[in-house]
Order: structure tokens, then sequence, then C-alpha cells
């Protein structure tokens, strides 16, 4: 099945940066601070939003690929801006580029890219990859 979504889309989602998103919880440093991958976190579900209400029922994407630079910090307590859009497709490829903003401060930019799959095809082939 050959799907093929609008490369206009995009998103811009808000998210509170809460103890379980600091870098002192995640253990990728001690200071409660948003943690990078937190960050990530944050712009992978976005991406996922973007696109999931322009596939077809039973598909979803999975993220394969991140390229993010954190490039200022944000404290506990911050709401964070994150915004995707989607700049190509290539099959089953999406690649989009991601940022994230604090008090009108770029905090984070990169590019993550993601695949079309269909869910239970996919559940299936790592259900037989277990045996």
């Amino acid at each position: 099945m050959s799907i093929k979504i609008n490369q206009e889309v995009r998103l811009e989602r808000e998210y509170l940066v809460e103890d379980i998103h600091t870098a002192g919880f995640l253990g990728s440093g001690n200071i409660e601070v948003l943690a990078t991958p937190a960050m990530i976190a944050f712009m992978e579900e976005c991406c996922l939003n973007a696109v999931q209400s322009h596939l077809p029922e039973g598909y979803t994407t999975v993220g394969v690929k991140v390229c993010i630079s954190h490039l200022a910090a944000a404290p506990k307590g911050a709401t964070i801006k994150v915004k995707c859009q989607l700049k190509e497709q290539n099959e089953r490829q999406l690649d989009f580029h991601v940022e994230a903003w604090w008090n009108n401060k770029k905090i984070g930019e990169g590019e993550h890219k993601r695949f079309i799959v269909h869910k239970e095809r996919f559940l299936q082939r790592l259900k037989e990859a277990m045996n």
C-alpha cells in the first residue's frame, strides 16, 4: 500500500517540564533541568501526532533516527513549545525538522526520521523475532 502524506504537515505542542523530565530523574545529569532524552521524547511525540491522522486505520509511525542539538537549558516547571514539520517523504520514510522553544528562546533543534508501519504486522514480526 502506498501512503502519501501532505508535505505541509506541521504541528506545535506545549509540554510542561515535570520531575520525570529532568536530567536528575532520568540519570542523564544531576541538575533539575529538562533532560535531553525528555526533550527528544517531546519532539518524537509531536512528529507522531502530526501525521497520525493522515494514516489509514491500522498504521502508525515509529521513530528510527534522531539528530538533535540541545542548545540551552530549561528549568523544571517551564512550559516548552515543540514544533515539527514534515520536510520529505520517501516511500514509508518521513523526515522531520524539529525545534523546542522556551520563553522565545530556541533550546533545541534537529532532524527526526520516522517510518510508517502497519501496527499488527510490526508487532507480529517482533513476536516472531523473540522466538
